[in-house]
């Protein structure tokens, strides 16, 4: 027997384009019965919830694959929190005063945490130096 494992969910798609949802409903009410409009918008909306989908499996995935990479390389509970963040999409750029601020620690900390990740080959220093100095994940 054939399960079949379905991992988007349209209810959750039409919920984040709801104003449009009530719209499109609205207009195929009252409409002139020609249900094109609807049907195209509805596929539309499965279409991008699938989409949506693969996205966050692409993502688990990615992470799943940097963890499992890095699982012999001890790091402390700053480095995980802040490779977590940066997996998990950081806005603007890593720099040691940031690092400081949310893994709340000191400079000096957080510059140690840098750049025992960088010697290990996690974290990479971007070109820009000095006060601009700011970090990224390897390739």
């Amino acid at each position: 027997m054939l399960l079949a494992c379905r991992f988007y969910s349209l209810s959750a798609q039409i919920q984040r384009e709801r104003k449009n949802y009530y719209q499109q409903l609205e207009f195929a009410q009252h409409g002139s019965m020609n249900d094109a409009a609807w049907l195209d918008w509805f596929l539309g909306c499965l279409e991008r919830a699938i989409e949506s989908a693969q996205e966050k499996i692409f993502s688990v995935l990615e992470k799943s694959h940097f963890w499992h990479r890095w699982s012999k390389t001890p790091l402390n509970e700053r480095q995980t929190l802040m490779l977590s963040k940066l997996l998990d999409g950081f806005e603007g750029k890593l720099k040691s005063d940031n690092w400081a601020k949310i893994a709340k620690c000191s400079h000096d900390t957080a510059l140690r945490d840098i750049q025992e990740l960088i010697a290990h080959g996690i974290l990479v220093k971007e070109a820009a130096g000095g006060r601009s100095t700011s970090y990224r994940l390897s390739s």
